[in-house]
């Protein structure tokens, strides 16, 4: 039986794991954190990361708080947007 304690800690374990998303998922994410800095280059404040659909690429780049997402969507970290950025 866990602690609640140990509960926490594995919650936390698990979000550390690297995510391997669908490649043209993650082009996508790329290309919306692209036009949003091409649109608003005078904006400084860093992305959390992408809430990205995964049927029809459409997404948002979220700023603030952990998103909360559609069953179709997923979060895309900035970390591994800009992984292949530069």
């Amino acid at each position: 039986m866990y602690t609640s304690k140990q509960r926490l800690q594995n919650q936390t374990e698990q979000l550390e794991l690297p995510i391997l998303l669908d490649p043209a998922l993650l082009r996508a994410a790329r290309q919306l954190y692209r036009n949003y800095y091409e649109v608003h280059p005078d904006l400084v404040q860093r992305p959390l990361g992408v809430a990205i659909n995964k049927l029809n690429y459409r997404g948002k780049l979220i700023f603030s708080g952990r998103p909360i997402l559609l069953p179709q969507e997923c979060f895309v970290p900035y970390g591994q947007i800009e992984s292949e950025i530069y």
